[in-house]
């Protein structure tokens, strides 16, 4: 009898904090909706003058949304405004939740709201939600099918997942739509997925000739074009995109982190500091950051970089994925898997890459983080497999085929490693400076 009351005692108890948590929970959810998110202020006042513009603008369809709850449009207007946001403060953690909450309040109501899908799909791919991002975009084209921009999410989507051929069919139809700065951009990107440096430099320099000179999205481009000639070794071309970059747009940290590049890989590691540090100032980039670290370690900083680190794979686990907010959050795995590889833990790099690995085995540049992580355990026949994926794409990115040559050689193919190697310095391309380094301990090569 006891016992029988200790158990109804017991399942009212576990009742009640059920209802607990529930309550917590949807209250927690409803208070989120309600939250109004402004924009915040850019650091080291980057591009006053262009925030306060868009502060008021975002301000006003605040106001407006307040008076008119179902005013889909400016809700519209609103997420797009975080997304830009997002992309020229870095603060992506914020602004990619603020536009989602947004379009989300639309697809509540009208879930089949082809632009405010656009929008979701957006996020989810800047969140490196892949496979969702792909979903979401499907039905946007499904929704509009001569919309370019829903294939352009299509072209993004589908390279992430690692279906190069679906990428190419939606690029020519985005292309056919409305060649501009977007569609070009994808042009180019495939054609350097696919080893034709030559032509994606000429996609590219369309996509910058089709935008408005200081525009974020066009300094974007013409950064892109700088690394594009980064690859084939045009060091000077390079340079001279960024300083035309940040003549347009001062301060943008694409085009000083390009120049960061661009020491670090003429072995001036203070400069390369000086601008990676800069860079870092405008912008809450940890790809930059991780590049800061290297030159940090390479300028003789061991102490700098080493915390640097820390810190990057601290705000990496903090904006991922987590049971509170399932849909939001930064899948982060490979890119943690690169921060552990410099940090000599190679355990954790293996458990991140094979997380990336498991949603999204296709991609080459997946493939390419696990291999580099098994060269780095000294496993290179495990290597091997996801070696052969890297390169499936005919893709000519030194770094990969750097690496290449590295597990070849250790395989006991020296003949391959050498002609890949020899063939891809002849071009003298701006290599990370941690391959370069791997290379020059390797090959013993002089460092003139």
């Amino acid at each position: 009898m006891k016992r029988n009351i200790l158990y109804l005692l017991l399942i009212i108890f576990f009742a009640g904090a059920v209802s607990f948590v529930v309550v917590k929970y949807t209250n927690k959810k409803d208070s989120e909706s309600k939250v109004e998110y402004s924009l915040l202020p850019r650091a080291g006042n980057n591009n006053k003058e262009e925030w306060a513009f868009a502060k008021n603008y975002t301000d006003s369809l605040m106001e407006r949304i307040a008076l008119r709850p179902d005013d889909s449009k400016s809700k519209i207007a609103l997420a797009n405004a975080y997304i830009i946001e997002s992309r020229i403060s870095g603060n992506m953690a914020y602004y990619d939740k603020a536009a989602m909450k947004t379009v989300e309040s639309i697809l509540s109501k009208q879930p089949d709201h082809a632009d405010a899908l656009m929008l979701k799909s957006l996020v989810q791919l800047s969140q490196h939600h892949f496979a969702e991002g792909l979903e979401t975009a499907s039905k946007v084209v499904n929704l509009k099918p001569n919309t370019s921009f829903g294939y352009g999410l299509l072209v993004d989507a589908n390279i992430e997942m690692g279906d190069y051929t679906a990428a190419v069919e939606a690029a020519e139809k985005m292309i056919i739509i409305r060649p501009d700065m977007r569609s070009y951009s994808r042009i180019s990107y495939l054609r350097e997925i696919h080893g034709d440096y030559n032509g994606a430099i000429s996609a590219m320099k369309l996509a910058v000739a089709a935008g408005v000179p200081a525009e974020e999205s066009t300094e974007w481009c013409r950064t892109q074009l700088g690394r594009l000639y980064e690859q084939v070794g045009k060091v000077a071309e390079a340079r001279y995109q960024y300083q035309l970059s940040l003549a347009a747009r001062p301060d943008y940290s694409n085009a000083l982190a390009g120049l960061g590049r661009l020491s670090a890989h003429e072995k001036k590691y203070d400069s390369a500091v000086y601008y990676f540090n800069q860079a870092a100032v405008f912008t809450n980039d940890l790809d930059i950051k991780q590049n800061l670290s290297t030159s940090l370690q390479h300028n003789g900083e061991a102490q700098k970089a080493t915390q640097l680190r820390k810190d990057i794979i601290s705000e990496m686990n903090k904006n991922t994925n987590s049971a509170d907010d399932p849909e939001l959050g930064h899948y982060s795995d490979k890119e943690l898997a690169i921060v552990y590889l410099e940090n000599n833990d190679n355990e954790k790099a293996l458990q991140h890459a094979m997380a990336e690995y498991n949603r999204r085995p296709q991609n080459i540049e997946v493939n390419e983080t696990m291999a580099q992580v098994y060269y780095k355990r000294n496993e290179v026949e495990k290597a091997l497999p996801f070696l052969k994926t890297a390169l499936s794409t005919n893709s000519k990115k030194p770094g990969l085929l750097a690496l290449a040559a590295l597990i070849y050689l250790k395989t006991g193919n020296t003949e391959t490693a050498n002609q890949i190697l020899s063939e891809t310095m002849a071009r003298r391309p701006v290599l990370p400076q941690q391959m370069l380094a791997e290379i020059n301990e390797v090959y013993k090569i002089s460092d003139k």
